[in-house]
């Protein structure tokens, strides 16, 4: 269940001394073909890290042959030395491989990179790209789970996933637990598949995919400037499924790596889902549960075991969607605690000793839906989130 799952993918996790624990920190994932497509979808904050500025570059050639990605540093608001650096990733990857693997020929220009850590300091370059050439003499089929464990920062376990077509799959890795709501990505992710799918398809289905899954989570309200989220395609298995089929596998993957990724989110004991019913429209049925999702009240609440269905409320009120304040129904866990707008069953019913929370909001606006997953507030979360890290 990694990226190295479908056919025509290596990958490796190796340690680079980039971090002090002494854990791996740079993993590498190569496609060996025959194609070598490539899509990929990035945070949309302005402030962007030097790798998703390169890789952003790298995706528009259309071309990936491999993906380096360290932690232990972001390689984010390093200006253009840190560019420079991520360059200087790119090339000695593509050189490293061509060198193990001749018929590879790689340039620095299908080579994307992804980092993740600490903003605001240089990378250890001859630490990392030492840990690049271990990485490359790792290479293997069996790799996949111990690249999915170098790119953890504050995350607790590796994230990895596998869905099946008919004769053909996509597999993917990810990292995150905190600084989770994208606006089009999360964090970082791989994709593969060994599907055969050009430039076009993979790219939408890519983000049809995302728009649903990753951009529906929101762990603590704040954006990364280091998301990436790349598919690439091997073509090994010689099938080319509908788009239709390609971007219902491609979603499953996604979603699966989303719900892990808040499973795992910072200090969290709760696993919510805010489902909003009766919108206007799909996007109103997303601002109100985004709204609901970074209301630190609700949050906290919810950590303290209290269905408190007025804050819940409240933060309905704060967003542009069209609904009636006193029409507006909320269920917690299956007990319409809120009918009209006011004080309805007992909220005395509701059982939040466990993990998984569902909040149903029904605005009685219109026949959209949207669901936003988030997670609860808890003290431990100050103690996780300590550094600036993305």
């Amino acid at each position: 269940m990694t990226v190295t799952t479908p056919r025509g993918f290596r990958a490796a996790g190796v340690a680079a001394g980039l971090k002090a624990s002494g854990a791996g920190d740079v993993a590498l994932v190569v496609n060996d073909g025959p194609d070598a497509g490539i899509a990929g979808v990035f945070t949309a904050n302005r402030i962007k890290a030097a790798p998703v500025l390169w890789t952003q570059q790298v995706v528009r050639g259309g071309v990936v042959r491999a993906v380096v990605l360290n932690s232990g540093g972001a390689n984010a608001c390093t200006g253009p030395a840190g560019f420079q650096d991520t360059h200087a990733t790119a090339e000695h990857t593509a050189a490293a491989l061509t060198a193990s693997s001749p018929r590879l020929m790689l340039g620095a220009g299908e080579v994307a990179v992804c980092s993740t850590g600490l903003i605001g300091e240089r990378l250890p370059m001859p630490a990392l790209l030492s840990g690049v050439r271990s990485a490359v003499r790792e290479l293997s089929r069996d790799g996949g789970q111990p690249a999915a464990e170098a790119i953890m920062t504050t995350d607790t376990r590796p994230k990895t996933t596998v869905a099946k077509g008919s004769g053909w799959a996509v597999g993917g890795m990810a990292k995150g637990a905190g600084m989770l709501a994208p606006a089009m990505a999360t964090m970082l992710c791989v994709l593969t598949t060994d599907a055969v799918a050009g430039p076009e398809t993979l790219d939408a289905a890519l983000r049809a995919a995302t728009r649903v899954t990753f951009d529906r989570i929101d762990s603590d309200g704040c954006m990364s400037t280091n998301d990436t989220v790349l598919l690439l395609a091997s073509g090994a298995s010689g099938i080319e499924p509908t788009e239709a089929e390609l971007t219902a596998a491609v979603a499953a993957a996604c979603h699966d790596l989303a719900q892990q990724l808040i499973a795992d989110a910072e200090g969290a004991t709760k696993q919510i889902a805010i489902e909003v019913v009766g919108a206007a429209s799909e996007d109103e049925a997303v601002e109100v549960g985004r709204s609901v999702a970074r209301n630190n009240l609700v949050k906290t609440a919810l950590f303290g075991n209290d269905p408190n269905w007025g804050r819940i409320l409240a933060a309905v009120g704060t967003t542009a969607a069209a609904f009636e304040p006193d029409g507006v129904d909320v269920a917690v866990n299956g007990v319409w605690v809120c009918r009209g707008g006011a004080a309805a069953e007992d909220r005395a019913k509701v059982d939040l000793t466990g993990r998984d929370v569902t909040i149903r909001i029904d605005l009685h606006a219109g026949e959209a839906a949207a669901t936003i997953w988030t997670n609860d507030l808890s003290h431990a979360y100050v103690h996780e989130n300590s550094a600036y890290s993305t």
